[in-house]
């Protein structure tokens, strides 16, 4: 008579000790991520312009100045009036970098604009109005840093480059560090861990960034995140942790009521919505303090985003 196996309490602990390690070296080396992740992205990715083939390289350049720290929906009606207007950057860069101030709306941050104009004039000076292919020549253009050189490169050219933004660093910071958020600014572990994590493949990797990226935005969330729905649950160090609490440093906030920022933006839309120059008056009228209303103003020419006249007057930059 064959006995029958019993369970155990601590045989089940074995178990899952065991199956736990097994998931956090596959995650540590990405080779029990890549596959889920990807599939789950093929099937899942939402169809956003900047993705589409006929966007090209210049089409994933705006919609990458425009998605820091905006979210998509925002970006979306803006993104789509720009590339209409300007759907090459000798066509952006033959306007005034005014126009592109005033075409960015109320996006928030509108230096972007003017890093765009920028880099557009000098994508037409030095590479024949293509956007360069080459990560080194990417990175030298003007607003151009390391995240956008790189998201650039692989999501417009299929090459193989880590890309951090805080969805990705969330998704690692999770799956892999086993921590709820990554650390406020990027570091050095976390440069090395995503080129650790990317897929040897060209082509992999530049769906595996774009997957890591959109899992971060749909799923891995910051408040929210669904573990039911995630691909790589199972093999999530935070998950199997207990997801333990965020013990660093407090989470940034953002504030926009009463702060400069706001001051700003409501100067710029007076001035974005004028045909000819303004005067100081219109301008007053905008804001009621007139320290930090002035303090505003001076933040706008200094940034190269208004430009003063004589008598005055104000109006968008010419050059």
């Amino acid at each position: 008579m064959t006995s029958t196996p019993v369970t155990t309490s601590a045989t089940t602990a074995a178990a899952e000790t065991a199956s736990a390690a097994v998931s956090a070296a596959e995650a540590a080396d990405g080779t029990g991520l890549h596959g889920p992740v990807t599939d789950w992205f093929d099937e899942h990715a939402r169809d956003l312009p900047w993705r589409r083939p006929e966007a090209g390289a210049w089409g994933v350049m705006v919609s990458e100045f425009m998605l820091q720290q905006t979210p998509v929906s925002r970006v979306l009606p803006v993104y789509e009036q720009w590339v209409a207007r300007w759907p090459r950057p000798a066509d952006l860069a033959a306007e005034a970098p005014g126009e592109a101030v005033r075409a960015w709306g109320r996006l928030g941050y509108p230096r972007r604009a003017l890093r765009l104009h920028a880099a557009a004039s000098a994508i037409q000076e030095r590479h024949g109005g293509d956007v360069p292919r080459e990560h080194g020549q990417l990175l030298a253009l003007p607003g151009v840093g390391e995240y956008t050189a790189a998201a650039v490169a692989s999501f417009a050219y299929g090459q193989r480059h880590a890309v951090l933004d805080t969805n990705v660093r969330r998704v690692f910071a999770r799956a892999v560090a086993g921590r709820q958020y990554p650390p406020n600014a990027t570091t050095a572990a976390e440069r090395k861990l995503a080129r650790a994590l990317l897929p040897e493949d060209e082509a992999l990797a530049a769906r595996w960034a774009a997957a890591t990226m959109e899992l971060g935005a749909l799923v891995c969330t910051a408040r929210g995140p669904e573990c039911g729905r995630c691909p790589i649950a199972a093999q999530c160090a935070w998950r199997l942790a207990g997801s333990p609490a965020h013990e660093g440093p407090a989470r940034r906030t953002q504030t926009y009521a009463g702060t400069d920022r706001q001051v700003r933006g409501k100067l710029l839309a007076v001035l974005r919505a004028a045909v000819s120059p303004v005067p100081q008056v219109a301008l007053d009228a905008v804001w009621h303090e007139p320290v930090q209303r002035a303090r505003a103003l001076d933040g706008l020419v200094a940034d190269g985003l208004v430009e003063p006249l004589a008598g005055g007057r104000y109006r968008l930059p010419l050059t």
